[in-house]
Protein backbone atom coordinates (compact mmCIF):
# COMPACT_ATOMS: atom_id res chain seq x y z
CA UNK A 1 0.00 0.00 0.00
CA UNK A 2 1.46 3.35 -1.07
CA UNK A 3 1.47 6.22 1.39
CA UNK A 4 2.02 9.88 0.71
CA UNK A 5 5.09 10.94 2.63
CA UNK A 6 5.00 14.50 3.95
CA UNK A 7 8.58 15.57 4.62
CA UNK A 8 9.16 18.82 6.51
CA UNK A 9 10.33 21.82 4.50
CA UNK A 10 13.90 23.08 4.68
CA UNK A 11 14.29 26.38 6.51
CA UNK A 12 16.84 27.84 4.08
CA UNK A 13 14.50 28.11 1.08
CA UNK A 14 12.50 31.32 1.46
CA UNK A 15 11.78 34.75 0.00
CA UNK A 16 10.94 38.08 1.60
CA UNK A 17 8.48 40.32 -0.23
CA UNK A 18 7.68 43.89 0.76
CA UNK A 19 4.77 45.53 -1.04
CA UNK A 20 4.79 42.66 -3.52
CA UNK A 21 8.46 43.09 -4.50
CA UNK A 22 10.89 40.28 -3.62
CA UNK A 23 13.84 41.56 -1.62
CA UNK A 24 16.86 39.38 -2.25
CA UNK A 25 19.58 37.98 -0.07
CA UNK A 26 18.10 37.52 3.38
CA UNK A 27 19.98 34.93 5.40
CA UNK A 28 17.65 34.84 8.38
CA UNK A 29 14.04 35.64 9.29
CA UNK A 30 12.63 35.43 12.80
CA UNK A 31 9.70 36.63 14.88
CA UNK A 32 6.84 34.90 13.07
CA UNK A 33 5.03 34.75 16.39
CA UNK A 34 1.50 35.45 17.56
CA UNK A 35 0.19 35.31 21.11
CA UNK A 36 -2.84 36.40 23.03
CA UNK A 37 -3.53 37.41 26.61
CA UNK A 38 -6.00 35.42 28.68
CA UNK A 39 -8.51 37.47 30.66
CA UNK A 40 -9.80 36.03 33.94
CA UNK A 41 -13.55 36.52 34.31
CA UNK A 42 -16.06 35.38 36.89
CA UNK A 43 -19.83 35.95 36.98
CA UNK A 44 -21.17 36.90 40.37
CA UNK A 45 -23.54 33.91 40.50
CA UNK A 46 -20.88 31.29 39.71
CA UNK A 47 -18.96 29.19 42.17
CA UNK A 48 -15.27 29.79 42.66
CA UNK A 49 -14.50 29.04 39.01
CA UNK A 50 -12.69 31.54 36.84
CA UNK A 51 -13.36 31.57 33.12
CA UNK A 52 -10.56 32.30 30.66
CA UNK A 53 -11.54 34.65 27.85
CA UNK A 54 -9.37 35.65 24.88
CA UNK A 55 -7.81 39.09 25.23
CA UNK A 56 -5.71 41.26 22.95
CA UNK A 57 -3.70 39.66 20.16
CA UNK A 58 0.01 40.43 20.05
CA UNK A 59 2.51 40.03 17.22
CA UNK A 60 6.28 39.88 17.67
CA UNK A 61 8.57 42.06 15.60
CA UNK A 62 9.82 40.38 12.45
CA UNK A 63 13.62 40.31 12.32
CA UNK A 64 15.47 40.16 9.02
CA UNK A 65 19.20 39.74 8.36
CA UNK A 66 21.04 39.93 5.07
CA UNK A 67 24.44 40.58 3.56
CA UNK A 68 25.11 44.31 3.34
CA UNK A 69 25.02 45.60 -0.27
CA UNK A 70 24.67 48.89 -2.13
CA UNK A 71 20.86 48.50 -2.07
CA UNK A 72 19.71 51.35 0.21
CA UNK A 73 15.94 50.85 -0.14
CA UNK A 74 15.47 49.36 3.35
CA UNK A 75 17.52 52.18 4.89
CA UNK A 76 15.42 54.73 2.99
CA UNK A 77 12.25 53.07 4.33
CA UNK A 78 13.66 53.30 7.87
CA UNK A 79 14.60 56.93 7.28
CA UNK A 80 10.96 57.87 6.61
CA UNK A 81 10.23 57.05 10.28
CA UNK A 82 13.35 58.84 11.49
CA UNK A 83 12.14 61.91 9.57
CA UNK A 84 8.66 61.66 11.16
CA UNK A 85 6.88 60.42 8.03
CA UNK A 86 6.33 56.75 8.90
CA UNK A 87 5.55 54.73 5.79
CA UNK A 88 3.59 51.56 6.54
CA UNK A 89 3.95 48.61 4.18
CA UNK A 90 2.64 45.09 3.86
CA UNK A 91 4.84 42.12 3.17
CA UNK A 92 5.24 38.37 3.10
CA UNK A 93 7.67 35.70 4.15
CA UNK A 94 7.35 32.91 1.57
CA UNK A 95 8.54 29.35 2.24
CA UNK A 96 9.53 27.38 -0.86
CA UNK A 97 9.83 23.66 -1.52
CA UNK A 98 12.86 21.97 -3.14
CA UNK A 99 11.57 22.89 -6.62
CA UNK A 100 11.31 26.57 -5.47
CA UNK A 101 7.49 26.47 -5.55
CA UNK A 102 5.61 28.46 -2.93
CA UNK A 103 4.19 26.22 -0.20
CA UNK A 104 3.48 28.58 2.73
CA UNK A 105 3.14 32.33 3.09
CA UNK A 106 3.08 34.53 6.20
CA UNK A 107 1.56 37.93 5.39
CA UNK A 108 2.08 40.91 7.66
CA UNK A 109 0.27 44.24 7.41
CA UNK A 110 0.84 47.85 8.44
CA UNK A 111 4.55 47.24 9.03
CA UNK A 112 7.34 49.75 9.46
CA UNK A 113 10.99 49.44 10.44
CA UNK A 114 11.41 50.04 14.15
CA UNK A 115 15.13 49.15 14.23
CA UNK A 116 17.91 49.04 11.65
CA UNK A 117 21.40 47.87 12.49
CA UNK A 118 24.37 48.25 10.19
CA UNK A 119 27.18 45.73 9.92
CA UNK A 120 29.84 45.21 12.55
CA UNK A 121 33.11 46.05 10.82
CA UNK A 122 36.37 44.40 11.83
CA UNK A 123 39.60 44.57 9.80
CA UNK A 124 40.77 41.10 10.88
CA UNK A 125 37.46 39.31 10.23
CA UNK A 126 36.68 37.14 7.22
CA UNK A 127 32.85 37.18 7.36
CA UNK A 128 30.22 38.89 5.25
CA UNK A 129 29.01 42.29 6.53
CA UNK A 130 25.44 41.76 7.78
CA UNK A 131 22.69 44.34 8.22
CA UNK A 132 19.65 43.55 10.35
CA UNK A 133 16.30 45.17 10.88
CA UNK A 134 13.11 44.73 12.85
CA UNK A 135 9.67 45.35 11.42
CA UNK A 136 6.83 46.09 13.80
CA UNK A 137 3.41 45.29 12.36
CA UNK A 138 -0.29 44.98 13.17
CA UNK A 139 -1.15 41.50 11.96
CA UNK A 140 0.30 38.20 10.82
CA UNK A 141 -1.57 35.56 8.86
CA UNK A 142 -0.43 32.17 7.59
CA UNK A 143 -1.98 31.39 4.20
Amino acid sequence: MATNRLDPYAQYNFLVEIDGVARAGFTEVGGLTTEQDAIDYRDGNETATVRKLPGLRKYSNITLKRGFTQDKELWQWRKTTIDGLTERRSGSIVLLDEARNEVLRWNFREGWIIKWEGPALKATANEIAIESLEIVHEGLELV
